[in-house]
C-alpha cells in the first residue's frame, strides 16, 4: 500500500499535461462549433440588450478590428483585403442576418452578400444592404474607453462615412457595450474548456517549480522562464507574454511594484531557502491564461516551509477573498476596488488589487478593478463606469505586503488565478494557490 502511495504521488507530481491537447484539426472544428454558437444564442441577445439593430465591423488585411479578428474562422488566419461584416438583427421576426461584403463565405455562419460582377464597388454593396433593412442604430467599432473596441481605423471610417447615405449619419453611434459584451462574455462550452485550459497552466508551473526543472544553486531564473517557454512551444500551444520568475529572499530588500515589469535582474541563481514567483500564461482554441504563483526552495533537512512563508500566503488569500466576495453584478471596477482595498486594511493586510479581465485576450475588454499603479481607482478613459456583468472571467491578480521579522524585510505574495463570475456568485476556474509549492517535493520512504 505504501509503495502504491509513493507511486501515485509521483504520478500527481510530474505529470505535466493530463489535459488532452487536441491536434489543430481538432482544434478548428472546436473553434467553428463555438464561434457557431456565439453567433446563434449570444449575438442577437447582446444586440437587443445594447439597443444597436445594426453592426458593421470592417477590416483590411494584418490591420484586423481586435473583435472582428475574434469572428474568424479556424481557417482564417487574417481578413481578406477588406473584409466588412454585417449583423442586423429584426427583434420583432426574431431573426438575425449575418453577411459579409466581402468575395467569400467567413466560416459557416457570415454569408457571402456581394457579386463582384454585379456590384463591382465594395462600398456600394454595403448602402444596398443598409438601405434594404433600414436599421435604426447602426453600430460601428469605436470607443475612447475601450480599446479593444475601438478597431475601426480612420481611413474605412471615412469611406463608410463618406458613402452612408446623409439620412443615417445620425443614426450612427458606437458600438463600444456591444463589442465588449461579445469578448467578455463566455459560454457553458467554454467555460469547460477553459478549465482545461488553467488546468494545463498550473501543470507547467508545477513542473517548472520542481527539482525535475531546478537544482538550487546552478538553475537561474532566466533558464526557468525559457524552460517554460520552450515546453509550452514542445506541447503545441503559444504564451501571450514571455513567463517572468523573481526570487525573493533574506539578503534582498523590497522593491518597487515596477521591478516586476522592468528591474528584475536575469539570470539570478537560485538558492536553497528562496521564495520563487512567476508569472505566466498560455493561448489555446482562442482563450489565455494568466497565472501567478509561488514556490519555496527547501533548505537542508526542512521537509516544508517555514510557518511565516505559510502565513504569507494565507494573507495573500485572505485579500482574495475580500475581493471575490465584493464581486456582484452591476457594481463598477471602482467600486469593488474600493470597498475590497477598505476591508482588507481594517483587517491588517497591506493590499494591492489590480484584476482584469480575462478571455479571447489576456488583457480583455470588461470590468477593469484597479491597476497596480491606479489603486485610488482607474479613470473614465479606462472604463470606470463599466459594470460587471455575468458569464465573464477575470485575472485575479493583487498582491499583499507582509512583513517578515525572521528575514528582517518585507516580502510581497503576489498571486494571480482565473475566475467565473457567473449567475450563482464567483469561483475559481480550476481552483486557486493555498499552499507553497515545495523544492525538492518531499519524497515518502518506503520504510515509514
Amino acid at each position: 500500500m505504501r509503495l502504491f502511495s509513493f507511486l501515485f504521488f509521483t504520478i500527481l507530481t510530474f505529470s505535466t499535461h493530463a489535459q488532452q491537447i487536441l491536434p489543430e484539426h481538432q482544434r478548428a472544428r472546436v473553434v467553428d462549433e463555438i464561434l457557431e454558437e456565439r453567433f446563434n444564442t449570444l449575438l442577437p441577445k447582446m444586440m437587443d440588450d445594447t439597443d444597436i439593430d445594426m453592426w458593421i465591423l470592417i477590416s483590411r488585411e494584418y490591420n484586423e478590428d481586435p473583435v472582428l479578428k475574434t469572428m474568424l474562422p479556424a481557417t482564417w488566419l487574417n481578413a481578406r483585403r477588406r473584409t466588412i461584416l454585417l449583423f442586423y438583427r429584426n427583434k420583432e421576426k426574431n431573426t438575425i442576418d449575418k453577411l459579409a461584403v466581402a468575395r467569400y463565405n467567413v466560416g459557416k455562419s457570415i454569408i457571402s452578400a456581394w457579386d463582384k460582377d454585379k456590384e463591382p464597388n465594395q462600398w456600394n454593396r454595403l448602402m444596398q444592404l443598409i438601405n434594404e433593412r433600414n436599421p435604426k442604430r447602426i453600430g460601428l467599432n469605436f470607443s475612447k474607453d475601450h480599446n479593444i473596441a475601438d478597431g475601426l481605423d480612420k481611413t474605412d471610417y471615412d469611406g463608410f462615412m463618406e458613402n452612408l447615405p446623409k439620412k443615417y449619419h445620425s443614426r450612427v453611434v458606437s458600438a463600444e457595450q456591444l463589442a465588449v459584451r461579445w469578448i467578455e462574455t463566455r459560454t457553458d462550452r467554454e467555460m469547460t474548456i477553459f478549465n482545461q485550459l488553467v488546468d494545463i497552466t498550473h501543470d507547467i508551473i508545477s513542473e517548472a517549480f520542481s527539482e525535475k526543472v531546478i537544482t538550487p544553486g546552478i538553475t537561474t531564473t532566466t533558464e526557468v522562464e525559457w524552460w517554460m517557454r520552450q515546453k509550452v512551444t514542445d506541447l503545441g500551444l503559444e504564451t501571450w507574454f514571455h513567463p517572468t520568475v523573481d526570487i525573493q529572499r533574506t539578503s534582498e530588500e523590497l522593491v518597487s511594484h515596477l521591478y516586476s515589469f522592468s528591474g528584475r535582474p536575469d539570470d539570478m541563481v537560485i538558492q536553497q531557502g528562496d521564495l520563487l514567483h512567476c508569472d505566466f500564461g498560455i493561448t489555446y482554441l482562442r482563450l489565455n491564461t494568466d497565472c501567478q504563483e509561488l514556490a519555496y526552495v527547501l533548505k537542508p533537512n526542512e521537509t516544508q516551509a517555514p510557518d511565516f512563508l505559510v502565513e504569507a500566503l494565507k494573507d495573500g488569500n485572505r485579500v482574495q477573498d475580500f475581493l471575490t466576495t465584493n464581486m456582484i453584478k452591476g457594481r463598477t471596477g471602482n467600486e469593488i476596488l474600493a470597498k475590497s482595498l477598505q476591508e482588507a486594511r481594517d483587517a491588517g493586510l497591506k493590499p494591492a488589487i489590480y484584476t482584469h479581465p480575462l478571455g479571447t485576450y489576456g488583457h480583455s475588454a470588461g470590468t477593469t478593478i484597479g491597476m497596480w499603479d491606479a489603486q485610488g481607482g482607474v479613470m473614465k478613459d479606462d472604463g470606470e463606469n463599466y459594470p460587471l456583468n455575468p458569464n465573464t472571467v477575470y485575472a485575479i491578480e493583487l498582491n499583499t505586503t507582509v512583513n517578515i521579522p525572521e528575514w528582517k524585510r518585507d516580502i510581497r505574495i503576489m498571486l494571480e488565478e482565473a475566475g467565473f463570475y457567473g449567475e450563482d456568485g464567483f469561483r475559481y476556474v480550476n481552483g486557486r494557490q493555498t499552499q507553497l509549492m515545495l523544492i525538492p517535493r518531499p519524497k515518502l520512504h518506503l520504510g515509514e
